[in-house]
């Protein structure tokens, strides 16, 4: 049986990780540290939903923040976080007979 804790913490780093934008921040954090404006300029998002974003990925221990001067650098928090994004990616990415109709199901398997 599975820690309840554990399952629900999962449940929601994929709450999280549902949301296209928020994906496109932690890939561009998966490159390395970066500010809310860098995120804005390679993301094309409002700095406003950048933050609030950002502000969400750091209550799950997504990313973190360290202050340099008056900047906020956001990075991930650990290596964990880019390698389930780069399999899910991958996941996603592949051939598979029954890839797009949506039912999980192999169009060609019999009823």
């Amino acid at each position: 049986m599975h820690d309840p804790i554990a399952l629900h913490r999962t449940a929601e780093l994929f709450k999280a990780l549902a949301t296209p934008s928020r994906l496109q921040i932690l890939l561009v954090l998966s490159q390395g540290p970066a500010t809310v404006s860098a995120v804005v300029e390679q993301t094309g998002l409002s700095q406003p939903l950048v933050s609030q974003h950002l502000k969400l990925l750091r209550g799950l221990d997504l990313v973190k923040v360290e202050r340099r001067g008056r900047s906020a650098v956001y990075s991930l928090s650990d290596a964990h976080v880019a390698h389930v994004i780069d399999d899910a990616m991958a996941h996603t990415q592949e051939e598979t007979p029954h890839h797009g109709d949506g039912t999980g199901q192999d169009s060609g398997a019999a009823s």
